[in-house]
């Protein structure tokens, strides 16, 4: 495909050599002469030089290098869009495979591709156009809406509500028991029926070995195209709200409500009976025991502001030496007080 052709195709300006083929797109340090590569965060600009890819999608020409530009108001983004120019994953093709196991009274969509192994169970209503790669197990009752798409080993627990164009990638499950017990006099725990459901709204990406548990009562629910990475653990009754991103491993105690726009980075840990507000964006390793308004930026355990906590773990490995410092100055303090009061009793 020719530069001037992705050019057309994602509303981009060509500064070079329209005309020349691309075979593919690449990161900078491994692109060739007839691969495109992105530039989207400035302070990666250095490595520009250094790249021997053919075309290169940034917000500005680049100057002064025989490279051709495809210049992009959101660099990101383009990239994504050609990507798909080059690359589609495989979709199997249209049917129940003869050893998939469908309840007589499961109801189908058309044009379903259902693999070896999969298992739908007895009152199940799956949407049109679904994906149900090998060993998928879906319980019974769950209905689930248009376009799903489960990789290999993804569970759905019974009753649960999926919608459209959710995607679910390996070993996730959906609707696993709530972690309830109420201690018994004897100091042994007994196990609280989990009888709520999951929700899975539209849009929604689960990605491989993340869990989203059932409520005990009510239900547990992950609002409209939130993204939920690798080995994330949602609680029961929790509530992750619009277009969350929430990063791998991180783990919600129950009831824990997110609103729109959170993101969690990496190993966060929320205790739960909380509410994260709007637009919030939590560090990687923070430890939120407490409600977080709207907007904020924070980070620690406890996690507070973190304009505040950069000062912070700035001066953490200077403590030492400052407490070092401190004890001087104690020494040299008592000193002066001691020559003061010696002096103060010989004129006496």
């Amino acid at each position: 495909m020719k530069v001037r052709e992705i050019a057309a195709a994602l509303g981009c300006e060509v500064v070079g050599n329209g005309e020349l083929e691309i075979t593919g797109l690449a990161p900078m340090e491994q692109a060739g002469p007839s691969e495109l590569t992105f530039l989207a965060n400035p302070k990666y600009a250095h490595k520009v030089k250094h790249t021997k890819a053919g075309a290169i999608l940034a917000a500005e020409p680049v100057k002064d290098l025989p490279i051709t530009s495809l210049v992009s108001k959101n660099p990101y983004l383009d990239f994504a869009r050609a990507l798909e120019m080059f690359y589609q994953p495989p979709r199997p093709c249209p049917g129940i495979h003869p050893l998939a196991s469908v309840a007589p009274t499961a109801e189908i969509g058309e044009n379903a591709s259902i693999g070896p192994f999969a298992v739908v169970g007895e009152r199940v209503k799956i949407g049109r156009n679904a994906v149900l790669h090998p060993h998928v197990v879906i319980y019974e009752g769950v209905e689930i809406g248009d376009d799903f798409y489960a990789h290999s080993h993804a569970t759905v627990r019974e009753f649960c509500r999926i919608g459209n164009r959710v995607t679910l990638g390996n070993g996730v499950v959906i609707g696993g028991d709530g972690f309830g017990f109420a201690h018994k006099p004897d100091g042994s725990h007994y196990k609280i029926v989990q009888s709520g459901i999951t929700v899975i709204e539209d849009d929604v990406e689960i990605q491989s070995l993340s869990a989203v548990d059932r409520a005990t009562i009510g239900e547990t629910r992950v609002k409209r195209g939130a993204k939920i990475d690798n080995l994330v653990q949602i609680g029961h009754a929790c509530v992750v709200g619009e277009d969350n991103i929430i990063c791998a491993q991180v783990g919600l105690a129950g009831s824990s409500v997110l609103g729109r726009n959170v993101v969690l980075t990496g190993q966060v840990g929320v205790s739960g009976h909380l509410t994260i507000h709007d637009n919030v964006v939590v560090y990687a390793q923070s430890g939120i025991g407490g409600d977080v308004k709207a907007g904020s930026t924070v980070a620690g355990s406890p996690a507070f502001d973190a304009r505040e906590w950069l000062r912070a773990v700035t001066a953490f490995p200077k403590l030492a030496d400052l407490m070092k410092t401190v004890r001087e100055l104690r020494r040299r303090v008592e000193e002066l007080e001691k020559t003061k009061g010696d002096g103060a009793g010989k004129n006496a």
